[in-house]
């Protein structure tokens, strides 16, 4: 059982996690009685970039938020291997421990957050307690791997295609592996600037945070510890755990063909699409929560909704 220290708020409940050496921020909000949403950030966020999402949910749900290890008000290891997705499943769990010990939870996770939470998923010793994932923009990198690695294969232009427009989507993340280009781009102006760039990229204003430095630089591990390792090596990862895929369709970094790489892996699929930019969870956070929220109570109730139910892949 994780330890854990407590500050009563009016509206929310702030807790500091401990995970091996690691102490995590904890946030949650709404009654603890009713079923838990734990929402998981992605780079180069903290856990702040989910208020728009939670401010529509936490009426009828137990949310929680934490940030990621290196971000926001969590401690940051000083040393690349702290960083890995084995890590970061520890602190999940810590965490789900924490604010739900005896219930199974709901994960929700968007892009960074999302890749780190499909290895909880995908374990097997924890399926009894998780009850449904929402993954947005962020797949699993051991499906990534072998999707590569069958279409480098594969005499298959269209899927070779595929694979090829996804590395040209994905070309900072050869930068990330430079041992001092990220870092000191952070360091040197990229942190005032990323508000403007959020605003060109998204079309419009998302909410920015008071640790993006910080946010930026020490998340630039998460891509080293494990982007080469899993590419290179995918495992067979698997799960029957009700996964919810919410697809922007104007995603500049996660092209929808890479979002299809966990189909063979995957035994219960919905996937709803919407024309947004990658950071849907502020530009279009009613739909996200709208969506999370209707998956939610058919994981805990099974009845699918008929609206739900147009979602369901046929695998």
């Amino acid at each position: 059982m994780a330890e854990t220290s407590t500050i009563q708020h009016p509206v929310n409940t702030r807790q500091v996690v401990h995970s091996g050496d690691v102490d995590l921020a904890v946030t949650a909000h709404g009654d603890p009685q009713n079923p838990t949403i734990i929402l998981v950030h992605g780079y180069p966020d903290n856990s702040s970039v989910w208020n728009p999402v939670i401010n529509y949910l936490h009426h009828h749900f137990h949310v929680v938020t934490y940030d990621v290890r290196g971000c926001g008000e969590s401690s940051a290891p000083g040393w690349m291997w702290d960083y890995t997705l084995t890590k970061l499943s520890e602190d999940l769990q810590a965490v789900m421990r924490a604010v739900c010990p005896t219930q199974p939870v709901h994960l929700v996770a968007h892009d960074w957050g999302s890749i780190q939470t499909w290895e909880s998923v995908t374990d097997h010793r924890l399926k009894a307690r998780i009850a449904s994932y929402t993954s947005i923009s962020g797949p699993c990198l051991d499906h990534i791997g072998q999707w590569f690695r069958q279409g480098l294969s594969l005499s298959n232009r269209k899927a070779l295609g595929e694979v090829l427009g996804q590395a040209v989507h994905s070309w900072y993340v050869a930068a990330f592996q430079l041992p001092l280009l990220a870092p000191s781009a952070w360091k040197l102006g990229l942190d005032k600037a990323w508000p403007g760039i959020l605003k060109r990229m998204e079309g419009q204003d998302v909410e920015t945070n008071g640790s993006q430095r910080k946010d930026g630089i020490n998340g630039i591990n998460l891509y080293r510890a494990n982007m080469v390792p899993r590419l290179s090596n995918p495992r067979i990862r698997q799960t029957a755990v009700p996964v919810q895929l919410l697809v922007p369709t104007k995603d500049k970094f996660v092209t929808p063909p890479m979002v299809e790489s966990c189909y063979p892996y995957v035994s219960n699929l919905w996937r709803r699409d919407v024309e947004a930019h990658h950071w849907v969870i502020q530009t279009h956070a009613e739909w996200v929560a709208n969506c999370v929220a209707e998956f939610v109570e058919f994981a805990d109730t099974g009845r699918e909704t008929p609206s739900l139910a147009k979602t369901r892949v046929e695998l």
